[in-house]
């Protein structure tokens, strides 16, 4: 047994909540630690897509592996910028729907 539970990370479109909200509920009730994109509910401004865009790549820095949350198999840019990067860091990958 870890000494600690295994941390995912979500990542998706945020046209997808209800997807993601399903997500970290089953991940947690199976015992894992979920780190989810930052949910608003107010129009963002570009400044602050960008920090957090910046603040989910260190999200994922912090997680074992991430979990693309893609119904339907839609992946958008910022997801796909998200999934290289945690690629590069070694992440696994895996997605909720085939691409």
């Amino acid at each position: 047994m870890p000494d600690r539970p295994e941390i995912v990370c979500l990542c998706g479109s945020s046209r997808f909540v209800d997807e993601m909200r399903a997500a970290n509920r089953d991940l947690t009730f199976a015992g894992v630690i979920v780190v989810a994109p930052g949910e608003a509910d107010e129009v963002v401004t570009p400044e602050q897509k960008l920090a957090l865009d910046a603040l989910h790549l260190s999200k994922i820095d912090l997680a074992d592996r991430v979990l693309v949350v893609n119904p339907g198999g839609y992946v958008g840019e910022s997801t796909r910028r998200e999934i290289a990067h945690a690629r590069a860091t070694g992440k696994p990958v895996s997605f909720t729907d085939p691409v």
